[in-house]
């Protein structure tokens, strides 16, 4: 007789399925009121910082932002269980191009321009815009349940921040590491501005490439014919360059020749930048729109005429071109140099790359611009250095040597914005040409006006992990937090934003507001991060980039909303390895809700089953199943603590969702029903120990749906304050797992058979086990014949088939009675291909071991591996044969 199980008094709130929108928001909510996620800089435990990558104001949740919230709150949530005064800082950038672009669009629905209202009165439009409809990725950042300090969001063009960029400007430009100078920049003729690289997007587009010939038009004077994509900068042309070595061009370097539109002669110059195999082996330069020109340009000291003006139309040539569009202009040269005969020949349509604004989508244009710079060489080093030194290190190493490729060849950085919104630099312009920087706490002379241009975004950006902490003042903040412990961002912007705060983090390093005194053995390093994990990129489910044009992209909330956040996180950590792109699909998705409802049902029947912390009895009074499914959860417990160190998110949950869901569902589980009617009474205290563990094991990546199992388990407050699991100095116990491993191969198949045979899942039959006693598996009797639905054989057994399977210390066979239900040629055919099986790998080992040459090189330890192989195939030959020769027909 059995007792009835005492399930827990938490039961009666657990709902009788895993439904996540019914509890995440209020979760998450609980979690936020109750102050869990706010840091304490006057804490005493040691001290674990990450600052999230702002997002920009304008933008939504993507799947790239899913991912790196999921993995940096996966990371801040064990560690604060583990004991750590944890600060996962947000906040947002005010991304000066999107912002206004979005401003903009708005008041030319009404017919207006930003200069209808004058900067001040803008810029006032834009605070209005960000204070109504900015901000709406914070929204999305709940439902994901991002454990971040919601009481130091920060943004970029706070005033706090704003001091801490006029700080640093100053100090750069003090040192002389800011500059004002003519360089060739990425313009947008749109939104008529300079444009970072990372705003630029390359596309092949189908255009035209036309050859023409400068010079006489007579093949016996002299000339050179030139090809180009962009035909209207010939009007921009000062120098036509040839290889050195190239003997074709040698006689008419030095000369010059006629433009044809203009009074100007083009130079022939040598340079080995020319690749004499391409083309003609002659390239025309225009320094003032090509970055490869103007290099040519410098080389040479050419003249840089500018022939585009802000909006990319002609200017200041002189010809009847002038005030043409780029385009317009690029036919009307065209038809102009045909009408003169110095075509000679076009290609169209001509496949090839051109770099578009990110923000406007047209194409955007070299142009020699006045801009300030950053002299990065001295800055770059001390980032590079940092990384050398080992102060700051990167995860995953293999990515190394990208970050020095960039770091040690890095050219100056513009900062300037031909925009209103955003920071405006802190230069000021005297009457008589004179220039000052004024810092934050100093005051700009009377009737000088500052410069009209902003910073680039980047520029506060790269102030984020130090600024957001009250840098330039020395903070609690600071003191307890900075540096901060990681950085979690993708691989691809490792150049633009990891680079650059590396760079201004070095540069502030020795700053007493960041350093304190600085001294002692225990002496900080000067970055701004001790280590940079990058993540891969999200793939659609075919390996493909996701994109609008393509329309494979994932709106992360529509899977919140179908599969849970449990489920969407599971699948992006899952899926995170070191370095290395994901490809993700709402398949897997789906597997991983179903993984969430799994964990659900195993802890609801454990519930039921009133489990319940309590204290474990000695090992030696456990069965083989309890010490094996303890033994294993303390390996995948350390697994996953090694894991988490190394930042493999992927391995963690790999080895967490094969013991959850193969180990503890699928066997230990229903080993327990079996226990639980054997009145095994610790089964629940053993139940209720590997579900504490492994809940909580999972919480960093599934929080919501381990939340609530765990507290309905235990009757604790939160998982999010719950200490993380240590080692519990239970180790696997060999003989007990082998014999559990030997039961799960007995039983596996005997279900196999069944399934051969045709019988139903439930379907009992009699069956005889004969040398259960020699594979040492008395004891798990009970267990075989309840999940392999087997029944004791009666009085008049006789058994129909048989089911013989090889274990560790014996060759166990089921004898089955299936009265008249064994399909007979069915069991044949099985036999047959085991048979068939055997004498393959009989026949294997037996090639090798008749092999004088393999015998004489391999191993002795790999022979007598072979030589135990051949024998077990030789046996099961036999036995297999025996078999089929008794089997009744």
């Amino acid at each position: 007789m059995t007792s009835q199980p005492l399930t827990n008094p938490g039961l009666d709130a657990l709902p009788k399925t895993w439904e996540p929108a019914a509890v995440e928001t209020g979760l998450y909510d609980g979690w936020v009121q109750a102050g869990y996620f706010t840091a304490d800089p006057g804490s005493a435990k040691p001290a674990y910082s990450i600052v999230l990558p702002p997002p920009n104001v304008t933008g939504s949740l993507h799947m790239g932002h899913a991912l790196d919230h999921t993995l940096m709150d996966a990371l801040t949530r064990r560690k604060r269980m583990q004991g750590y005064e944890v600060l996962w800082l947000p906040g947002m950038d005010h991304a000066g191009i999107a912002t206004q672009t979005v401003v903009e669009k708005q008041l030319a629905v009404d017919g207006k321009t930003k200069e209808d209202f004058g900067r001040e009165l803008f810029i006032e439009k834009v605070w209005d815009w960000k204070r109504e409809s900015g901000g709406t990725i914070g929204a999305q950042m709940r439902r994901l349940g991002d454990g971040v300090d919601w009481s130091r969001d920060r943004f970029t063009m706070d005033e706090t921040l704003s001091r801490a960029v006029r700080t640093i400007f100053k100090r750069l430009f003090d040192a002389g590491l800011i500059y004002q100078a003519e360089r060739l920049v990425n313009w947008s003729p749109v939104l008529q501005t300079a444009i970072s690289d990372l705003e630029v997007k390359y596309e092949d587009v189908e255009g035209e490439l036309v050859s023409f010939r400068y010079g006489a038009l007579s093949d016996a004077e002299p000339h050179i014919v030139v090809a180009t994509t962009r035909l209207e900068t010939m009007l921009g042309d000062t120098a036509i360059a040839v290889h050195p070595d190239d003997d074709r061009y040698r006689h008419l370097v030095g000369q010059t020749l006629p433009h044809p539109f203009l009074d100007r002669r083009i130079s022939i110059v040598a340079d080995e930048h020319v690749d004499p195999e391409f083309g003609t082996g002659a390239v025309k330069v225009t320094p003032a729109h090509d970055p490869n020109d103007f290099e040519i340009g410098l080389r040479h000291q050419l003249p840089m005429p500018s022939i585009l003006d802000t909006k990319g139309r002609i200017t200041d040539t002189g010809t009847r071109f002038d005030g043409m569009d780029r385009f317009e202009a690029r036919v009307a040269v065209r038809e102009a140099l045909a009408a003169e005969g110095r075509i000679v020949a076009e290609k169209r349509p001509y496949l090839h790359s051109v770099g578009h604004s990110e923000r406007s989508g047209e194409p955007i244009e070299p142009r020699l611009s006045l801009q300030w710079w950053v002299k990065v060489e001295a800055l770059a080093k001390a980032a590079g250095d940092a990384v050398r030194n080992g102060d700051t290190v990167i995860h995953p190493a293999s990515l190394e040597p990208r970050w020095f490729g960039w770091v040690d060849n890095m050219h100056d950085w513009c900062i300037s914005r031909q925009l209103w919104w955003g920071h405006r630099i802190p230069i000021w312009h005297g009457p008589d040409g004179q220039i000052a920087c004024v810092g934050p706490d100093e005051t700009p002379p009377d009737g000088w006006e500052q410069d009209p241009d902003v910073l680039d975004t980047w520029f506060s950006s790269a102030l984020w992990p130090f600024s957001t902490m009250g840098w330039p003042d020395r903070t609690p903040e600071l003191e307890k937090f900075y540096p901060t412990t990681v950085l979690v961002t993708g691989y691809d912007i490792l150049f633009f934003w990891v680079a650059r705060m590396m760079m201004f983090g070095t540069f502030v390093g020795n700053d007493p507001a960041i350093t304190g005194d600085g001294s002692g053995p225990d002496a900080r390093p000067r970055v701004p991060f001790e280590n940079v994990f990058l993540h891969g990129l999200i793939r659609d489910e075919h390996g493909r980039k996701m994109s609008k044009s393509r329309g494979n992209g994932i709106d992360p909330l529509d899977w919140v909303e179908k599969f849970g956040a449990d489920a969407l996180r599971f699948t992006l950590a899952r899926g995170a390895s070191p370095g290395g792109d994901l490809s993700i699909g709402e398949d897997h998705a789906r597997a991983s809700r179903n993984f969430a409802t799994k964990l659900f049902n195993a802890t609801r029947f454990a519930l039921l089953n009133g489990a319940a912390p309590a204290p474990l009895p000695p090992l030696e009074q456990l069965t083989d199943a309890d010490r094996w499914i303890l033994g294993r959860l303390e390996e995948v417990r350390a697994e996953v603590d090694s894991a988490f160190e190394g930042y493999e998110f992927s391995r963690a949950c790999e080895a967490l969702y094969h013991f959850a869901w193969d180990e503890f569902c699928d066997w230990y589980v229903e080993l327990a029903k079996v226990q639980l009617g054997q009145d095994i009474s610790h089964t629940t205290a053993v139940l209720a120990a590997v579900l504490d563990t492994l809940l909580k094991l999972l919480h960093p990546v599934m929080p919501f749906v381990t939340e609530v199992l765990w507290k309905t388990l235990t009757g604790g407050e939160s998982l999010v304050i719950a200490d993380w699991p240590e080692p519990s100095g239970i180790t696997v116990d060999p003989a007990a797992a082998q014999r559990v491993t030997d039961m799960q191969k007995l039983i596996t198949e005997v279900r196999r058979f069944r399934s051969d045979q045709g019988l139903a899942d439930r379907q009992r039959v009699p069956a005889r086990l004969s040398e259960i006693t020699a594979a040492g598996l008395d004891s798990h009797v009970p267990a075989i014949s309840a999940l392999a639905w087997l029944t004791p054989p009666s009085a008049d057994f006789s058994a129909s088939a048989a089911v013989e399977v090889r274990l560790s210390d014996a060759t166990v066979v089921v004898e089955v009675d299936t009265s008249g239900t064994v399909d007979v040629a069915a069991e044949r055919r099985r036999l047959e291909k085991d048979l068939a099986a055997a004498q393959k790998e009989l026949a294997g080992t037996s090639a090798k071991l008749g092999n004088d040459a393999f015998l004489a090189k391999a191993p002795a330890d790999v022979v007598d591996k072979i030589r135990a192989r051949q024998q077990v195939a030789d046996e099961e030959v036999a036995r297999i044969t025996a078999r089929l020769a008794a089997l009744r027909e």
